[in-house]
């Protein structure tokens, strides 16, 4: 290996120590290393051939069209009807709106496979709401924050299709059935410590709506939830491919935010497709510059290294899993999501492996990993987003935010150590033995 690995990782924190583009400091860190074993113009050539080759993927055509429709969604007057229905069902509870944030944000989250969209949608009306009724704002921010992470777990999810690659051809499928359980898990825990924060200060509680209201709430808010109902019924049937999928999810979305809704113009449909582009191309990006990474660390034998290493440490699985989580809780906290599973899943796969943990369990375990990653200091882009909306600093939400790291923590060591948590609605349906 020399010193491929230490130019690697010192010259990539370096870059991103001074805020170059992930992208750019991916694909820097990557030429300078591998110039330790070849010249400028064949290393250049390679990694142009694997960032092109990092994104000659079918499935991962399904990525533009869930981020076209995310953004459709968000637009679209979905948000809203989401919140409605979910104040109708569980409003009136102890520590009744921030239930219903966690709720809202786990179903938009779904919806829209966005982690920032579900804050930015849901938490510009319910953090406002909350802080009304008495809710500090730096509460109402982490509650929005952590919550919006469960549509990372709970499908369609971009980057559980990116795992899905990365991993060497994972059914997308599977994962995304496999999420569920997971991410409701999550939901239900940052419920739990909700309500005894809420209760514990005294928060008022809203009165209970009369069931005809309840069920006009539901209603309106069932042509948004019966998207997840197509999109993974199709793929499940095998009526569809998730690609196929993504591209229903626009056409849906259209429909649904354009002609029932009446939410969006004509008029404001180019500047949607404008900003899908842009960030399909920031993605893209990422993408091919961390599959040239992954080669390299392929090339240089880094996984087979890290794995002896790991062997060498402990022959303990319970040891070495939680190893595993730590670190990449950490890097979580430095590295947005594609590229950290780009980059790690080959290095941490086989190990997980050889310690009994299936592709799939370890596709959820990685991706829980790393959405506590997105509302950690100090890059968390979530967690930024959460404290523009609320209008508040990030080192004033770290105090409520300790409570919901720790119940997140807790479903995080039950998805390593007990399979069957993401393993068994897989194994129900079929998609795995």
């Amino acid at each position: 290996m020399d010193f491929t690995a230490i130019i690697l990782v010192v010259t990539f924190f370096a870059l991103l120590l001074i805020n170059v583009p992930i992208s750019i400091c991916i694909g820097l860190a990557t030429l300078l290393a591998l110039l330790m074993h070849m010249d400028f113009t064949p290393a250049a050539t390679t990694i142009a051939q694997q960032l092109a080759g990092g994104l000659d993927s079918f499935a991962l055509l399904a990525i533009p069209f869930f981020i076209l429709s995310g953004l459709i969604m968000g637009q679209g007057g979905i948000a809203k009807r989401l919140i409605e229905c979910a104040m109708a069902l569980i409003g009136f509870l102890p520590g009744g709106l921030a239930l219903v944030n966690v709720l809202s944000c786990m179903l938009f989250g779904a919806i829209s496979g966005s982690a920032v969209a579900a804050t930015s949608a849901i938490g510009s009306f319910m953090v406002p709401e909350m802080k009304k009724h008495g809710y500090s704002e730096n509460f109402a921010a982490a509650v929005t924050a952590t919550a919006s992470t469960t549509g990372m777990l709970i499908p369609p999810s971009n980057i559980l299709i990116i795992y899905a690659i990365a991993s060497g051809g994972v059914s997308i499928a599977a994962l995304f059935i496999a999420g569920y359980l997971p991410g409701i898990l999550v939901g239900l825990a940052l419920m739990t410590v909700c309500a005894v924060y809420s209760i514990k200060n005294k928060y008022p509680v809203t009165a209970r709506l009369p069931l005809n209201i309840v069920i006009e709430k539901v209603l309106a808010a069932f042509p948004s939830l019966l998207l997840i109902f197509i999109v993974i019924g199709g793929i499940i049937g095998g009526v569809f491919t998730a690609t196929e999928a993504g591209a229903i999810a626009v056409i849906y979305a259209l429909i649904l935010s354009v002609i029932v809704y009446k939410e969006i113009s004509l008029a404001a449909l180019p500047g949607i497709l404008l900003k899908a582009c842009e960030t399909t191309a920031i993605v893209m990006l990422i993408i091919g510059a961390s599959s040239a990474m992954s080669w390299l660390l392929s090339f240089t034998h880094i996984p087979q290294i890290v794995s002896d290493f790991f062997l060498t440490l402990s022959d303990n699985p319970i040891i070495i899993l939680l190893l595993i989580n730590l670190i990449l809780i950490l890097v979580g906290a430095f590295i947005d999501m594609t590229p950290a599973v780009l980059i790690f899943t080959p290095i941490f796969l086989p190990v997980a492996e050889q310690f009994g943990m299936s592709p799939i369990q370890f596709g959820i375990m990685i991706v829980l990993n790393l959405s506590i990653g997105l509302v950690s200091p100090p890059v968390g882009s979530v967690l930024f987003v959460s404290c523009a909306v609320a209008k508040t600093s990030l080192h004033k939400i770290i105090k409520p935010m300790i409570p919901l790291y720790i119940v997140m923590f807790l479903v995080l060591m039950l998805v390593t150590y007990v399979p069957a948590v993401s393993e068994f609605l897989p194994r129900l349906f079929g998609l795995i033995e």
